[in-house]
């Protein structure tokens, strides 16, 4: 029996790759590269010394998925494959609900048709939009979103839960991301976006290694004590480790089951910088700039239920977070090249 990765490639999937890998469990991986790298499936072996079976295919293309389920006795999946930036969302919304939900509506579509009953989904804090109030529970109001990113998300959250209510899968759990950072300790695998990144440290670190003169700090004048909007900042390896305990649960349990994977402490936008600084020795230049459509002023996690029902706590705090991912920009200035 073997758990199919899609997106899995790419940042987030690379890292849970080699934690289900030296948990015991056989993979399956899917990946089109739109942002990713075939270098790094190299890497996820050479850190498990394991092999596994990849397929290069568009999770939209119901043929390639019909035929990784023939070949392959998939006891779970986990999807990450879609298209993640908020900003980017905002200038294209129609590409962001074309692709993500045609992506999830094509897999879903095969495992019913395979008689493939457990799924843990990628999705993100954005479904709760701009809370009343943090940290943020699993059982707080979900939208309106505001961007269209998050919204696909909780279109997604909501097909999947009728499709739980119909009895077409037998357990979906919804694995709500805060932001995930950092890297492998080996420094093998890391965040490698396509073109300048969109996320917070990977602009970070690619200013600690010269490839950009400063960072941008998109608006300092939001109701946080610094005037930057506040994150939840989790580990990468910790949400990994998140998604191994979400497919024992899963093969163990039935329903549609959401939980909150973050640290419950939230960072400013300078004290993500400012803990950089003071944990490389690096300076880091910025500049603050215009707000970015879509961002809110602060959210952060409770993640207390994943803690209870999942066994699962993140270990690592935000000094961790950046050692990490300096270590991977610095062994690989270029990310994992062409």
């Amino acid at each position: 029996m073997k758990v199919l990765v899609t997106g899995g490639a790419g940042f987030i999937g690379s890292h849970t790759c080699v934690e289900l890998l030296n948990s015991g469990y056989e993979i399956v991986v899917a990946d089109n590269y739109s942002n990713s790298k075939p270098e790094a499936l190299k890497r996820i072996k050479e850190i498990t010394h394991k092999d596994f079976r990849f397929y290069e295919c568009d999770i939209r293309d119901r043929t390639a998925v019909d035929a990784i389920f023939d070949e392959n006795d998939i006891c779970a999946v986990i999807h990450f494959a879609g298209l993640k930036a908020v900003g980017e969302s905002v200038a294209k919304p129609l590409w962001y609900y074309s692709h993500n939900l045609t992506s999830t509506f094509t897999l879903c579509e095969s495992m019913k048709a395979h008689g493939v009953d457990n799924l843990i989904f990628s999705s993100s804090a954005t479904v709760y939009g701009n809370p009343a109030s943090v940290p943020v529970r699993e059982d707080f109001p979900v939208g309106p979103t505001t961007n269209p990113y998050g919204e696909t998300k909780l279109m997604q959250e909501r097909i999947l839960r009728d499709m739980q209510k119909a009895g077409d899968i037998n357990t979906v759990i919804i694995l709500r991301y805060f932001n995930p950072i950092g890297a492998h300790e080996s420094g093998l695998i890391g965040e490698d976006p396509n073109g300048i990144p969109n996320n917070l440290l990977p602009f970070v670190s690619q200013v600690a290694v010269g490839k950009h003169p400063y960072v941008r700090v998109f608006g300092n004048d939001y109701n946080t004590p610094d005037g930057t909007g506040v994150r939840d900042y989790i580990h990468v390896v910790d949400l990994a480790k998140a998604h191994v305990a979400a497919v024992r649960r899963a093969l163990d349990s039935e329903g549609i089951q959401y939980y909150n994977i973050g640290t419950g402490v939230g960072y400013s936008v300078l004290d993500v910088i400012h803990a950089y600084e003071k944990a490389t020795g690096k300076t880091i230049p910025y500049r603050i700039c215009d707000r970015r459509p879509g961002d809110i002023d602060s959210v952060y996690s409770d993640p207390s239920l994943a803690v209870e029902k999942l066994g699962w706590r993140a270990e690592y705090g935000i000094e961790r977070m950046c050692i990490d991912a300096d270590r991977w920009q610095t062994m690989n200035p270029q990310g994992y090249g062409d």
